[in-house]
Order: structure tokens, then C-alpha cells, then sequence
């Protein structure tokens, strides 16, 4: 039996002491929804820089913690295309204004923090897969022309040239040796940030991927709807461009973050043939405390039911404090103090999930009072894994296949069952 709990104060133990008294039932159904991408994380530019802050053997460290078998297993991770919220400053990769014909496209930029993690990523994770989406287009491809707020010119120049910047994003990186996967047109598109952003109204997403995008890079990698964070604008926005006949046909999935996981159902419910992944977790404040681990818990149990194929965290590693570029404070994984680093409490939620249940698993049906505090899966070898939250202020019994399972007070646990 493996049987590995988490607290805020016993971070990782093994337990494999089993009670008589019987506890609350907890039933496992059949195989529902399809088999796992993965998981994982976004590697931005601060992130990275966190990391490379610290002396080598830190940084082997650091890495192995979240790519390695041994740690979080990463593989299934997000990169932007040119600045996120989390670049030291707002970038794009040809900020040469007019430059149509991508003649000045450059990812230099990158191969200071970002390509030499990703690196260091698949030397631990091999089979790791990538996805990006761009945060906002080059600004004189904007207006107003700010890498913040402001909306892409809808002129059929600029849309044709902002399709052919993706295209040399996706082939710039091949040549790297980072395949990316897939592609999603635009990071959270109806909203008007103070950090990086680009809205589109439904209309003009729809036409800059139905005519522009996919007969640009639909040869070089799979179009995603998204990325999308708001759960009222599912019906409007995601389901009217979906209606587009060409988009039907090409689009292989969508992205969901934040609050949006109730919508990752409605998706897979109204298109059973795509994929839907949930592409961020919300980011808390920078205090990084257990209830909010429970609270990505929860994040992560909601999607997985909902038929998310992965999720992916945040910010993997922040100096502390986790200062963004615009002035918030959030959560990460890892953080990194006077040269030394510290595993948050959501490193260890994240890592319930993502050690024990593999790339390939599927998600089972459960029933029975816990079944809301919990997410069981079969592995590929046949294995079956319960990851489940104990939400209570006091120990709770929770009986499994005439088992009986103690649960420590606010505690995560991962059940190897068979």
C-alpha cells in the first residue's frame, strides 16, 4: 500500500496505518473522459530568472523538483509568446513598426532565462509538451500602440502579418528543439489589462482564425480556442465562434483558467471531439498559504471532473514575495530568498497529482460524501490512484474498497488502491 499525506506542518509522510472503524464510503465508478496530457506549469521570464539566480547545485535542485520522476513530473507545461505578466519588461519578438513580412522577428530575447529552462525542463522530462499563447501582438500592430491594453487593428495587412509573427514564433522554437503542440490565438482575449493583454470581440477572434490563422500555422501545430478566465462568457464568446464551419473542422480544443472550470464541462458536453485543458490556476496574493493550496485543490478536482485533459499551474518559482512586473503579489510553487529556495504549500498539493498519476490516465467515477473532496484515476499500468482532500478542521474516516483510510485535519492524500 502507498498511502502519502500532506499537512501544513508534515509536508510529505508516508502513512500506512489502517483504522478498523469504518468511515464514509467512498465508491469508484467507471472510466469517464479521456486520458491525461499531463501536467504542469508556464515557464516565464521571471520565473526562470529566479532559478538561475541561485548557485548551480540549487538550480539542479530546483529543476529536478519539478521535472523530475522524483518530483512533480512536469510534462505538460505553457510558454507566452514574447512578454507575460512575469517578463522582467514588456517585449515582443519584432517591434520594427510596419515591418509586414516578419523580416526583424527575433526570440533573442529569450535564450537569456527562457530557452535555457525549457532546456533544462526536458533533460529531466523527455517526452515534455509545449503549448503557448501570446499575451499581446507587437505594440504597432495595436492601438492604442501599448504592449497593455488596447485592441489588434482589424485591417487585413496587419491580420495576415500578425498570423505569419505566430507562424515564426512555432518555427523559431522547432529549430530550438521545442516543439510546440499547440497554439492559443490570444492569452485571456476579452480582457483589458494594465499587463500585457489584447481583447477581441467574438467577431473578430472568429475571423482572424478562420481566415488568417489556420491556413498560416495549421500545418505546423494544432489551433486552440483561448484562452478564457471568465465563467460568463462561455455562450457568447467560446459557442458562437464555435458555429463557424471552418473552425469546427479545425480547432482541436480550448483553454480554460481561472474561475472559468465550470465551462471546461459545458466545452467537452457541446463538443465531445475537442479537448479542453485548464491552462492557469487562480494566483493567490503572494502569501502562499494552505488554504489557498485547498483552494487549487479544488481548481484541479473541478476541471479533472469537468474532463480537462491537464492542468497547469501558475508561476513556478517567484522570489519571494512573488512581485509581478505590474505591482501583484502571487503565488508560486517554489520561492527564492538570499540564495536559497522553499517549497510552498501548493507545490505539495500540485505534486499529489502530478508524481502519482501519469501522462495516459483516466479519470474514474466516484460516489459517496467525500467523492467532492476527491479525484481517482487508473494509470495506464493499470494502477489506480485516489487524490483526495480532507477540507476539515478534525480527522476524517474515508472507507475504500472496505478500507478504512484516517485522514489527517486539512490534509492531502495521495491512495495507491491497487
Amino acid at each position: 500500500m502507498l498511502w502519502i499525506s500532506s499537512t501544513e506542518n508534515e509536508k510529505w509522510s508516508e502513512n500506512n496505518h489502517l483504522t478498523e472503524e469504518k468511515g464514509s464510503e467512498l465508491t469508484i465508478g467507471r472510466e469517464q473522459g479521456k486520458a491525461l496530457f499531463g501536467w504542469g506549469c508556464c515557464i516565464s521570464e521571471i520565473c526562470a530568472k529566479a532559478i538561475f539566480s541561485l548557485s548551480k547545485d540549487k538550480q539542479k535542485q530546483v529543476f529536478d523538483d519539478l521535472f523530475s520522476g522524483d518530483g512533480c513530473g512536469f510534462d505538460y507545461c505553457r510558454l507566452s509568446i514574447g512578454a507575460n505578466d512575469f517578463a522582467e519588461s514588456w517585449y515582443s519578438y519584432n517591434e520594427t513598426d510596419g515591418d509586414y513580412g516578419m523580416e526583424n522577428f527575433s526570440i533573442d530575447r529569450d535564450r537569456k532565462y527562457i530557452i535555457p529552462a525549457i532546456k533544462e525542463a526536458q533533460k529531466r522530462s523527455p517526452e515534455i509538451e509545449f503549448f503557448a499563447s501570446p499575451w499581446s501582438p507587437p505594440t504597432w500592430m495595436k492601438f492604442p500602440k501599448v504592449c497593455n491594453y488596447g485592441r489588434l487593428v482589424q485591417t487585413p495587412e496587419n491580420l495576415k502579418a500578425y498570423a505569419l509573427y505566430l507562424r515564426k514564433f512555432v518555427e523559431e522554437y522547432a529549430k530550438e528543439g521545442i516543439k510546440i503542440s499547440h497554439l492559443h490565438p490570444q492569452n485571456e482575449f476579452l480582457c483589458d489589462h494594465k499587463f500585457p493583454s489584447c481583447q477581441y470581440s467574438a467577431e473578430e477572434m472568429e475571423n482572424f482564425i478562420a481566415n488568417y490563422l489556420i491556413d498560416e500555422i495549421g500545418d505546423l501545430c494544432e489551433i486552440w480556442l483561448g484562452t478564457n478566465c471568465w465563467r460568463d462568457n462561455y455562450t457568447p464568446i467560446y459557442n458562437t465562434i464555435m458555429q463557424n464551419e471552418k473552425i469546427r473542422k479545425n480547432i482541436k480544443g480550448a483553454g480554460f483558467q481561472w474561475s472559468a472550470t465550470e465551462e471546461i464541462q459545458l466545452f467537452c458536453e457541446d463538443y465531445p471531439d475537442k479537448n479542453a485543458v485548464h491552462t492557469e490556476c487562480e494566483c493567490g496574493d503572494g502569501k502562499n498559504t494552505w488554504g489557498h493550496a485547498m483552494h487549487v485543490f479544488e481548481l484541479y478536482r473541478r476541471s479533472s471532473k469537468g474532463g480537462a485533459r491537464a492542468n497547469v499551474y501558475w508561476n513556478m518559482v517567484l522570489n519571494e514575495g512573488g512581485l509581478s512586473t505590474w505591482g501583484w503579489h502571487q503565488n508560486s510553487l517554489i520561492t527564492v530568498k538570499d540564495g536559497k529556495y522553499e517549497k510552498m504549500p501548493e507545490y505539495y498539493c500540485v505534486k499529489h497529482f502530478s508524481h502519482f498519476v501519469k501522462r495516459g490516465a483516466v479519470l474514474l467515477s466516484t460516489k459517496g460524501e467525500m467523492s467532492s473532496n476527491s479525484t481517482i484515476f487508473k494509470n495506464t499500468d493499470g494502477s489506480i490512484v485516489a487524490v483526495i482532500l480532507n477540507p476539515f478542521e478534525f480527522e476524517k474516516i474515508v472507507t475504500i474498497e472496505n478500507k478504512n483510510y484516517r485522514l489527517k485535519p486539512r490534509s492531502f492524500n495521495t491512495i495507491k488502491i491497487k
